[in-house]
């Protein structure tokens, strides 16, 4: 029998820089049951905000971002639950009084990026021309692999960073299984399988996950292997988009580049303190 196993985590501690804020004139692209939507205007975004159908958890992207990132984190988007909060036909509640200055340390700018992150997102992006498949890869697992995987989203090693940077709930999964992981990261192999959408490593991956996110399916997944040549990570994105998972995310880079970013791996099954295994079983 092969073992899986994964856990919710909230983040690796690093220092990295936070995300650019969108201008509120850029047209935003939205995942929308892993597809991708769009583009489209604050007003549009509003309407959806207000109607429920764009959460803070969903994945947008516009103009000058890095990576696709949860609408909730773009500084731009925040005020769109406010507004959505506020009683209809009530006005705002006047303050008792208005200084005419009011002095703050809050910046007003952010960080527009990290240039090393920058350089390698342009390496983990790279078209190597090899076609998006929405089919599991049954060759050899190690070599040249898409740029794109539909119903999902690709992400850098920048694009992980932010989301650990802004303690971002999501699932880590490391389909390698080598003697190195990711900082947090629970070994799942087996997810890797190639076979078909209904055979039954399917079936009992969906049970886990089922119980793992509460039934959540917009929970981030986070799916990784080796580098950019590494299947292991497409197939078991794959899996995870086909059991109606709306917001997986392919960190194509994998090891690799996270190490070439400078960050550290921890030995594969050291156990961070308070962490509690969960192990899905694969007969």
């Amino acid at each position: 029998m092969r073992r899986l196993a994964m856990r919710i985590a909230t983040g690796v501690m690093l220092a990295v820089l936070p995300l650019a804020a969108a201008a509120q004139s850029d047209p935003f692209y939205v995942v929308e049951n892993g597809q991708q939507g769009g583009p489209y205007s604050m007003d549009q975004l509003a309407a959806k905000a207000q109607s429920g159908a764009l959460q803070q958890t969903t994945l947008v992207w516009a103009g000058g971002m890095a990576d696709w990132t949860p609408a909730g984190n773009v500084p731009a988007l925040q005020g769109l639950w406010q507004a959505a909060q506020t009683p209809p036909d009530q006005p705002p509640t006047l303050p008792e009084t208005q200084p005419t200055t009011q002095p703050t340390n809050t910046p007003t700018t952010q960080p527009t990026g990290n240039p090393q992150l920058d350089a390698l997102a342009e390496q983990e992006r790279r078209d190597m021309g090899v076609p998006a498949t929405n089919q599991l890869h049954s060759g050899a697992m190690h070599g040249p692999t898409p740029n794109s995987i539909p119903g999902g989203q690709l992400i850098t090693t920048k694009g992980l960073t932010e989301m650990v940077q802004r303690q971002m709930t999501f699932a880590l999964f490391d389909v390698l299984g080598s003697n190195e992981t990711l900082p947090g990261a629970i070994n799942a192999v087996g997810a890797a399988q190639a076979g078909s959408f209904q055979d039954q490593t399917q079936q009992q991956m969906g049970q886990f996950l089922t119980q793992l996110t509460q039934g959540k399916t917009d929970t981030p997944l986070v799916f990784y292997c080796l580098s950019v040549e590494c299947w292991m990570s497409y197939n078991a994105s794959l899996r995870a988009i086909n059991l109606g998972y709306t917001n997986v995310l392919w960190y194509r880079g994998g090891i690799e580049a996270w190490k070439a970013a400078g960050f550290q791996t921890v030995p594969a099954g050291q156990m961070q303190q308070g962490q509690q295994p969960q192990q899905f079983i694969a007969e």
